[in-house]
């Protein structure tokens, strides 16, 4: 069974850090990009970051650039978003998901739709109170 299992959402305050986890089960890691979403109440669905998703290998929405590193352990099928500087505005339910690494990074940076996105993991809650 392809499983994506996030961990790590808390509540900080503002300028605090904090690290998920997406560890994945069921298909070859190696073979696909791993990408983070996040959805903030009464919005859309936003790409964050993805990585193994084509010639950089990774990618950030300018939002979280500088701020946000996302990173993997090929060992252990787990895929990190290291979150620092965190913002109010950071606040959203993440979601991480995996796909082909061209797709995955055309969704990411919004230029196609995450709903065609097939393999998601179930959200974990990031609150940041100012």
């Amino acid at each position: 069974e392809v499983q994506l299992v996030e961990s790590g959402g808390g509540s900080v305050q503002a300028g605090g850090s904090l690290r998920l986890s997406c560890a994945a089960s069921g298909f070859t890691f190696d073979d696909y990009a791993i990408g983070w979403f996040r959805q903030a109440p009464g919005k859309e669905r936003e790409g964050v970051s993805c990585i193994n998703c084509g010639d950089n290998d990774t990618y950030y929405a300018d939002s979280v650039k500088g701020r946000f590193t996302i990173s993997s352990d090929n060992a252990k099928n787990t895929v990190y978003l290291q979150m620092n500087s965190l913002k109010p505005e950071d606040t959203a339910v993440y979601y991480c998901a995996a796909d082909t690494a061209g797709f995955l990074l055309a969704v990411v940076a919004g230029f196609d739709e995450h709903r065609y996105l097939e393999v998601w993991g179930q959200g974990t809650l990031v609150t940041v109170s100012s």
